[in-house]
């Protein structure tokens, strides 16, 4: 991978610190779009260093993804204060309109993947709202403390990655979210919330899912 790109783009309330890798040429997979990926949440020492996102942003370039991952509002260098998840979906919008911005020419168009663990998955359903990615990916998302929305009709296509032994986010309130909606929901039997030990299958699990 070449070596990502840090900078900071402007939100609605200030500066957001936002690092951007480019898709893996040794791969050979081509350029399938542009992903934006979303950390825990900001009160609970969430941030886009955590070991899962730091997952998705190397997994991400491998199948074909510019990606950026960036910290929310409060965060690390990221200006303002935490706003209860409603500013931290405007962050959301925020950062994929500056990238989309910032590739220019041909990758301009490129498809949208939104991508997010825990309070990050959760936002990112919100986010789809109104982006209307070609991908969702949410991990471990904290579906029912954020009231997240329906995605079917704003994703076409949305890949739900939970622990069977997750006690932070009951994995039956993510079933409850996702059943009527006829999404299916991937369980990785033996990990928690952090996936502690079972990073390399989350990774196979999303370029299994995601390779086109």
């Amino acid at each position: 991978m070449i070596s990502p790109q840090k900078f900071f783009i402007d939100g609605q309330i200030g500066k957001l610190e936002t690092v951007l890798a480019e898709p893996d040429k040794v791969s050979h997979v081509g350029i399938n779009g542009f992903a934006v990926i979303a950390h825990p949440h900001p009160l609970y020492g969430g941030t886009m260093d955590s070991k899962i996102v730091h997952t998705l942003f190397k997994t991400l370039p491998e199948l074909g993804f510019f990606t950026a991952k960036f910290n929310f509002r409060g965060v690390g260098k990221s200006e303002g204060i935490y706003d209860n998840g409603v500013g931290e979906v405007e962050d959301v919008l925020s950062v994929a309109a500056a990238i989309k911005k910032k590739l220019s020419g041909s990758f301009n168009s490129l498809p949208l993947l939104l991508a997010g663990f825990s309070f990050g998955g959760a936002i990112q359903a919100h986010a789809a709202q109104k982006l209307n990615p070609q991908q969702l990916i949410m991990v471990a998302p904290s579906v029912e403390r954020l009231k997240a929305p329906p995605v079917v009709g704003h994703a076409a296509c949305t890949l739900i990655i939970h622990g069977d032994r997750d006690d932070e986010v009951p994995l039956k309130s993510v079933l409850d979210w996702a059943a009527p909606q006829e999404l299916p929901v991937v369980v990785i039997p033996g990990a928690e919330h952090f996936f502690h030990g079972r990073l390399h299958i989350l990774k196979r699990v999303i370029l299994d899912s995601c390779r086109t």
